[in-house]
């Protein structure tokens, strides 16, 4: 086979229990669940942390936050960190990233043919809008009536709104249109030049404000829609965090509704139309980019990845967006569905944990290309050919991180490590959180502090640090990788600083130590 396409699609916090082929009773997503059917999907995919930027250095990159070292929003330029563009670039791929990129200024686009974002509030990497959409709209008089960051009848009280009403705009004028024609008419033009293509479009859907289109909003009766089983329970019985506690009792108190009727249980059933709809509007953005590929006959040679950057809690305990966000397994686990006729085995269903640094580096197995080394990700190629996992990688973890807390995910048990100093005053001698999804899969339960629970508890912290420590990236490390000892030869990834070869990152693969003949210093 010749190199193959990549089509990477994102949406922006979608909860991976809304789909279709999940068995939502309300979701409608006839395309995802037809991708899901022909491809793989993976039911355990955890991502890396629960903010928009972080997750997408992580993914685009292969590197968990504690190696990039991006916790928030935006940032500056990371410095020498390669992502999957310049790498499948070398490789001879036209590279392309449009929609909703969100990542620190300059990373993305040095690395990209097409790029379709700036980084600035009014057109850039938080609002996902790039210029060619705002001269889109504004040759068809439409500018005023966008409606994705901020619901303008409202000014600045409508600016991130979960409240919900539906869109003015169509649906080939809606960003999620817009994006998936000009993904379509990048894809001929890298056809045209005879090159392979890496295509990266960013749906900024499900992601508030929750506008979708009216067609989609359409799609759900109010009267008829059904309330997760999480909706309403006692989180502070059920010892939920602290602030995840409060933030319901604000969520439950404040008066963020903007429509009438401006009641709490009104907003959460307005939300949850605006969600679905919105979720419906990716799926409908995902079915032309792959009926494109059937329709042009470039399926047989093209992988397509869909994930999101994180979930959203879609009205579960309480919550109407995604924060705190490390407290739920809906916003730590997301959906990932692959699918390449001919290459991915169809109707794949795989059970294991993985995460989405493995991305990167599946990628390049199934394109032929050398692997990242600065990725942390490992490579899932085996299990999208339908074989079992290793018996001792059965027992993978997958870690969702923030600056001071670290959510794992083993098997059916999920725990959130919190330091003592996180909640000091409710809790002084420490607090935790660990669920039991096999019992309890909606997490309606903290079992933290739980007798029967202890030996489980000690696993996943001694799993937890294990990780920590062996996956780092050190910048130096006496007796490894000097002239002294085994010093890997350069390659196109790596290169030599005073007797220490390190990748363009500037820090060393974790490999190394772990092959590292001489532990002393370790």
């Amino acid at each position: 086979m010749t190199q193959p396409n990549i089509l990477f699609i994102v949406s922006d916090q979608h909860n991976a229990k809304v789909l279709g082929h999940k068995g939502h009773p309300d979701a409608q997503t006839p395309h995802l669940d037809r991708m899901a059917r022909e491809g793989c999907r993976f039911d355990n995919a955890i991502t890396q942390n629960p903010i928009c930027t972080p997750s997408r250095v992580s993914f685009l990159s292969g590197q968990y936050p504690h190696n990039h070292g991006y916790y928030s929003l935006s940032g500056p330029n990371p410095g020498g960190l390669p992502n999957i563009f310049g790498h499948f670039r070398s490789a001879g791929y036209f590279t392309a990233a449009m929609g909703k990129i969100h990542c620190p200024e300059y990373w993305v686009e040095d690395q990209c043919d097409v790029f379709h974002e700036s980084n600035s509030w009014a057109a850039g990497s938080v609002v996902g809008r790039s210029a060619a959409y705002t001269l889109f709209l504004r040759a068809r008089g439409l500018e005023r009536l966008e409606d994705h960051i901020l619901l303008p009848e409202f000014g600045e009280r409508g600016r991130q709104s979960v409240d919900a009403r539906p869109s003015p705009l169509q649906f080939d004028e809606s960003q999620e249109g817009w994006l998936a024609d000009t993904a379509i008419a990048t894809m001929q033009r890298a056809a045209s030049q005879g090159q392979p293509f890496l295509v990266h479009v960013s749906f900024p859907r499900p992601h508030q404000c929750t506008t979708p289109c009216q067609e989609f909003w359409d799609r759900y009766d109010p009267d008829g829609l059904s309330l997760p089983p999480n909706a309403d329970y006692d989180l502070a019985t059920a010892e939920k965090a602290p602030h995840m506690i409060a933030s319901a009792r604000r969520w439950r108190e404040s008066a963020w509704q903007l429509f009438e009727p401006k009641t709490f249980q009104a907003g959460r059933m307005r939300k949850l139309r605006g969600y679905l709809g919105a979720v419906s509007q990716v799926d409908a953005a995902v079915g032309k980019l792959l009926d494109y590929l059937r329709g042009s006959g470039q399926a047989e040679n093209t992988i397509v990845v869909y994930t999101s950057d994180h979930g959203d809690y879609a009205t579960e305990h309480g919550i109407m967006e995604k924060a705190p966000g490390i407290c739920s397994d809906a916003i730590t686990r997301v959906p990932l569905i692959w699918w390449a006729p001919g290459r991915i085995k169809a109707g794949g269903a795989v059970d294991d944990v993985v995460e989405l640094v493995d991305i990167s580096n599946t990628l390049c197995s199934l394109a032929g290309a050398d692997p990242m080394e600065t990725s942390d990700g490992r490579d899932i190629s085996p299990l999208l050919a339908g074989e079992r996992s290793a018996p001792k990688q059965n027992g993978r973890i997958g870690v969702t991180e923030f600056a001071w807390s670290k959510s794992i995910r083993k098997g059916q048990f999920r725990l959130v490590h919190y330091p003592r100093a996180m909640f000091p005053e409710e809790y002084p001698d420490g607090f935790g959180e660990l669920y039991d999804l096999g019992t309890d899969p909606w997490e309606m339960r903290n079992r933290y502090f739980d007798a029967e629970y202890e030996d489980v508890l000690a696993e996943l912290r001694a799993d937890l640090l294990e990780w920590l420590i062996t996956s780092t990236r050190p910048r130096t490390v006496s007796g490894v990788n000097s002239a002294r000892f085994d010093t890997p030869e350069l390659n196109r990834q790596r290169i030599g600083r005073y007797q220490t070869v390190v990748n363009h990152d500037g820090k060393i693969n974790p490999n190394l130590l772990r092959s590292a003949k001489n532990k002393h210093y370790l």
